[in-house]
């Protein structure tokens, strides 16, 4: 199985932002995950994590929640694609994508 996950938690509280960035504690939730071993790609709206299962997922997301804890208020929005065939999704969809793309370009 392959469960893709794709969110974002910050702090929106002033206890936890300097000014309006909070890239410094997007960075310690980042760390973590990256010490977990588990597969993630950061992107500029959130981060994409693959795991073999739903518990693995949600795991990530108490991680990164631990992460961010004292602060007063956490946002955190999250979106899950479940796939019980396939697993390095985080790869072989972009390559999908690209190769019907370059079939386009060829026509």
């Amino acid at each position: 199985m392959s469960v893709l996950l794709e969110f974002a938690m910050f702090p929106t509280s002033d206890n936890c932002r300097e000014g309006a960035s909070v890239s410094k504690q997007v960075a310690k939730i980042i760390d973590a995950i990256d010490k977990s071993g588990v597969t993630y790609k950061l992107t500029p709206m959130g981060t994409i994590v693959e795991t073999e299962t739903m518990r693995e997922a949600l795991d990530v997301i108490e991680l990164a929640y631990e992460q961010v804890k004292d602060c007063e208020r956490v946002y955190s929005s999250l979106k899950f694609d479940i796939r019980h065939s396939d697993k390095n999704r985080l790869t072989t969809k972009i390559k999908s994508v690209e190769s019907h793309l370059q079939r386009e370009i060829e026509k």
